[in-house]
């Protein structure tokens, strides 16, 4: 059984674009928002440039830093009215709730499991491929609270990667990354503009919420990240069924595992939905660990 692992060190604020836990800037002007409809007014103000395409995280450090007004309670539904992938607003409903198991980055064959929230099933696939899960710790009106949050690499370790051409695969466009996500901006230090880091110092791009449940184990012949995992998977003992409702307790979420088979026939069409291979292009600059999560099976039940 795979434990959720805790980073144990905090780093020092040293970046001046990003922000890591400890020095979250708190804003002192009063944000009166109450629900999501609420956060999504602020849509301009958080992109200025009035495109989201991968830039959750400004989404998130909007919210980090009114997290002192808040409750948790609070926080918590605001942290479900966006998309971690694509950075659309997103309604929190049972729909749009999915379950996944992601490594930590202490240990990426170590799964945790947990929820996000997703404007449309593709976002699971990429979210296997190249999201994390550590952790971080915020000052609520309910006291301090650490959370797991769901991160990526630092597009500007790799700055010359934003102009880098490439062909989207709806329309067959050939773009970079200044045009097609104008919102990530690289500061002259190498960190990206508007980004609060994990205590590992990862790129938040959203919460990895709780969920009651426990991963399953991986056989012990799982070693390397090179090695093949395609003969090791967990044996599934259900066919996938995009679309099916499972419940734990009062909640309604979908697993990943039912997208399984739509998500290879995807990358084999060469990711020819949801955000196609922008957020992709943005999150493999600087990857974290392997993409272990997206290549293994797993015995799905309901949560208990």
């Amino acid at each position: 059984m795979f434990r959720i692992l805790l980073v144990a060190s905090l780093l020092a604020a040293t970046a001046t674009g990003s922000l890591t836990g400890l020095s979250i800037k708190k804003q002192t002007r009063v944000w009166r928002g109450e629900s999501v409809q609420d956060l999504h007014a602020e849509y301009q103000n958080i992109f200025t440039h009035g495109n989201r395409n991968a830039a959750s995280h400004l989404w998130a450090t909007f919210l980090l830093e009114r997290a002192h007004q808040m409750t948790e309670a609070k926080l918590l539904r605001m942290f479900s009215g966006f998309c971690a992938v694509s950075g659309s607003p997103v309604q929190p409903r049972d729909q749009s709730r999915y379950f996944l198991r992601l490594p930590s980055v202490v240990d990426d064959r170590a799964l945790v499991p947990g929820f996000m929230y997703f404007c449309c099933w593709p976002c699971v696939c990429d979210t296997q491929d190249f999201i994390r899960v550590d952790t971080l710790t915020v000052e609520t009106l309910d006291g301090a609270r650490e959370y797991n949050v769901a991160v990526i690499g630092n597009p500007c370790d790799r700055p010359e990667k934003m102009t880098e051409p490439f062909v989207q695969p709806f329309g067959h466009r050939r773009t970079n990354l200044i045009n097609e996500a104008p919102m990530l901006s690289c500061a002259a230090d190498g960190t990206l503009e508007g980004a609060t880091l994990s205590d590992g110092g990862y790129v938040i791009i959203s919460l990895f919420f709780h969920a009651p449940v426990s991963a399953p184990a991986l056989p012990a012949s799982v070693g390397s990240n090179t090695e093949s995992l395609s003969d090791i998977a967990v044996p599934r003992r259900e066919m996938p069924e995009p679309g099916r409702m499972r419940k734990a307790g009062r909640v309604n979420y979908q697993d990943e595992f039912e997208f399984s088979d739509m998500c290879q026939e995807r990358a084999a069409k060469g990711y020819n939905s949801g955000m196609g291979e922008i957020f992709r292009r943005v999150a493999s600059i600087s990857p974290i660990g392997s993409s272990l999560g997206s290549e293994l099976g797993y015995e799905v039940r309901d949560l208990k």
